[in-house]
């Protein structure tokens, strides 16, 4: 499987996202129809701009090509110079083929992945530029973004509140969502392990920690329906859940990320203040990761693949591109921390066999299909498109040659 993933990274995913790389105007081409049409007049979501730019950050760490570093750096130039606001700050949520406001929304979850990818980019080139405007994102929403309560969502230009529509689904709108917890969470880990790794930081690492900390407080108390086994997704103000959903989907991603937070949270606390919290967060969030692994794998884990998410017990029908590629990095991390690995460890493979029969696009200058339906057929949707690129099927591979290179290095005593 490792193989095969690093020859589909090398061979596919880093030639298919290279080529869409707009030379005239900067960023990324922002649509491919599902004929492989690209639409360069497009707008570009600053959402894909930063999902991009994360990715070949962190292909350039892993492979250290400097192709990949150019074209990290290409996204970079183009988030920096065309998707911040001068005047307001912050990250709008899409802007022209050419660079000009398109989205003028400002949503916690679009600044939280221009963070990831700062964060990212940063550690990768090494430009504190970057580092610093990660820290400027990240000190905006915990200024302008947040309540007594958690983090809020959508904002105007100006950072008034306007509905959340962009991340509401299900026929309900949201004043807090899962989703985007769970992405100021990983934002928020990424920028944590930069600064605690670099030196001469010291008071951005105790201000990150700080939140991250009560991110992963808010994962626990908040959105973990232990009776349930599952992460409830939409709720009101006082987080009562809005519906009966199960983002299967969601849970799995939400495993390892979670995991990933709270391993950083243990390692980036200096003072006994922050050690002994750090530890027993740690704790219960693996309790309720593994829980929450389990429970995909028990209920969700169907055909050899996961299914999205169930309304009111209903599975949704087909499958999801992105679903699949967090199932295999969920049941990896799975596998690595929780009993029963051998199973965990032959749902990745079932996953990833699923993967290439009904996802990998085969024509050329393609990648994966968006989803599938219920005879296993691709259907139209888009290639490329704001939500649609390499940050669940790239991070996918980078995931799988790092987690197992590192587990081949253990077994061999390299890491004792």
């Amino acid at each position: 499987m490792k193989k095969e993933i690093e020859d589909h990274l090398k061979n596919t995913m880093l030639p298919f996202w290279s080529a869409m790389a707009d030379r005239e105007e900067g960023g990324f081409y922002g649509y491919m129809e599902h004929d492989l049409a690209v639409d360069q007049k497009a707008d570009k979501g600053c959402i894909l701009m930063s999902r991009i730019t994360w990715f070949f950050s962190n292909a350039y760490l892993l492979l250290r090509d400097r192709a990949l570093m150019e074209t990290a750096r290409h996204g970079y130039e183009f988030l920096k110079d065309h998707c911040f606001d001068a005047e307001y700050g912050g990250v709008y949520w899409s802007v022209t083929f050419d660079g000009q406001p398109a989205d003028t929304v400002k949503h916690t979850y679009n600044q939280a992945f221009a963070i990831y990818a700062l964060s990212s980019y940063y550690d990768a080139s090494g430009d504190p530029a970057a580092l610093q405007s990660a820290l400027a994102l990240f000190r905006l929403i915990e200024e302008k973004m947040k309540d007594e309560l958690g983090y809020l969502e959508a904002f105007d230009r100006a950072f008034q509140p306007v509905s959340n529509e962009k991340l509401s689904e299900n026929g309900v709108e949201a004043f807090r969502s899962m989703n985007t917890h769970l992405h100021v969470m990983e934002a928020y880990t990424e920028l944590l392990r930069v600064v605690q790794e670099k030196q001469g930081h010291e008071e951005a690492r105790r201000e990150v920690w700080k939140a991250l900390y009560g991110v992963c407080e808010i994962f626990a108390d908040r959105m973990w329906n232990a009776q349930k086994e599952r992460a409830e997704v939409f709720f009101d103000r006082n987080w009562n859940s809005l519906i009966d959903l199960w983002s299967s989907g969601h849970d799995i991603e939400s495993s390892w990320l979670a995991d990933r937070a709270v391993d950083i949270l243990c390692s980036a606390a200096v003072t006994a203040e922050e050690q002994n919290p750090a530890w027993k967060m740690a704790g219960r969030v693996h309790g309720m990761t593994g829980a929450m692994a389990r429970h995909v794998y028990e209920k969700a884990f169907v055909r050899d693949s996961v299914v999205s998410e169930f309304e009111n017990g209903c599975p949704a029908p087909g499958r999801v591109w992105w679903v699949q590629a967090e199932a295999v990095v969920g049941f990896l991390n799975a596998a690595g921390r929780s009993p029963g690995k051998e199973k965990y460890l032959n749902a990745a493979e079932r996953v990833w066999s699923f993967i290439k029969e009904y996802f990998l696009d085969r024509r050329e200058n393609s990648e994966w299909y968006w989803d599938i339906n219920e005879e296993l057929k691709p259907t139209n949707k888009p290639i490329v498109e704001p939500w649609k690129c390499p940050y669940h099927n790239g991070r996918m591979c980078l995931e799988v040659i790092k987690r197992l290179d590192r587990s081949k290095e253990q077994g061999s005593g390299g890491n004792q």
